[in-house]
């Protein structure tokens, strides 16, 4: 049958271009690994999209209710996305060109991972910055870095002309990472401190930055990269990184965020320099 040797080639990371939105929707089924790593996250993100309204019911500080709302987006939209990709819709297949690894060979490429990241990620950063007070330049710097980072990303996906601007835009994708870790590690760091949130912000800084550097590792061992993992494997290795730096990062935070709505609404109003109600030092 088609959809078993679709399958089959689907867990080499090659498909026949030819194939049809509903025959890779099939070939997907046929692939239990491939297949179990976007279900999974489906029914999580619709399990935490309950589990965190019900979290948040009684919270009424406005800058507690936004740090709620920016996070309850994360899986919202995940399970969007997660269907896309499990339908096919936002799945393409792209023929590698001279260089790659799978060079003229046409490679499954799960595109629609970047529109959720490039709109989830962004709502991940809103919800730490106003945990650790940071003021708008900030918060504005390190979500347009983000979003940089998931564009270029998508570029280096979907760029089939060159072997070698793939891997440019990978550079430029992680330049933009550097950014977002900068301000992560550097300066919001020292805003929580002001902020009196250091203690759960530094839990969820290093839950992120440690997961969130197993993306573009795991890009660059996939077959978008050099593939040595095959399609269905870095697809679970996606799957669970996503899990813990969109769910477990969420329910931390929001737990976090419930039991203490006082000192978060105790911080600075607004969007400007954390310091707990205090005027800012003069410099």
């Amino acid at each position: 049958m088609i959809e078993t040797a679709a399958a089959d080639l689907l867990a080499s990371g090659t498909v026949p271009l030819e194939m049809t939105q509903t025959e890779v929707f099939q070939a997907i089924q046929e692939n239990g690994l491939l297949a179990s790593s976007l279900w999974i996250n489906i029914a999580l993100a619709g399990l935490s999209i309950l589990l965190f309204v019900y979290m948040g019911r009684n919270v009424e500080d406005p800058r507690a209710q936004l740090i709620f709302v920016a996070t309850l987006m994360v899986p919202l939209v995940s399970i969007s996305s997660y269907t896309g990709l499990v339908s096919g819709l936002t799945v393409s297949f792209l023929e590698m060109p001279a260089g790659h690894a799978l060079a003229g060979q046409e490679v499954l490429s799960p595109w629609g991972r970047y529109l959720t990241w490039a709109l989830s990620t962004p709502m991940i950063l809103i919800a730490l910055g106003l945990l650790a007070g940071s003021n708008m330049t900030k918060l504005f710097t390190a979500v347009v870095a983000d979003i940089g980072m998931c564009v270029t990303g998508l570029a280096a996906a979907l760029t089939t002309s060159s072997h070698l601007l793939r891997w440019v835009w990978y550079v430029i994708s992680c330049a933009f990472f550097v950014v977002v870790l900068y301000i992560l590690l550097a300066e919001w760091g020292r805003d929580a401190e002001i902020a009196g949130t250091a203690e759960i912000f530094n839990t969820l800084k290093i839950l992120t930055v440690v997961l969130w550097l197993g993306y573009p590792i795991f890009w660059a061992l996939g077959a978008e990269g050099i593939a040595v993992l095959d399609v269905a494997i870095t697809s679970w290795a996606y799957s669970a990184l996503d899990i813990g730096a969109k769910y477990l990062f969420a329910f931390l935070l929001l737990r976090w965020v419930a039991s203490n709505e006082g000192t978060v609404s105790g911080m600075a109003s607004g969007l400007g320099s954390a310091s707990g109600g205090a005027a800012p030092a003069d410099d």
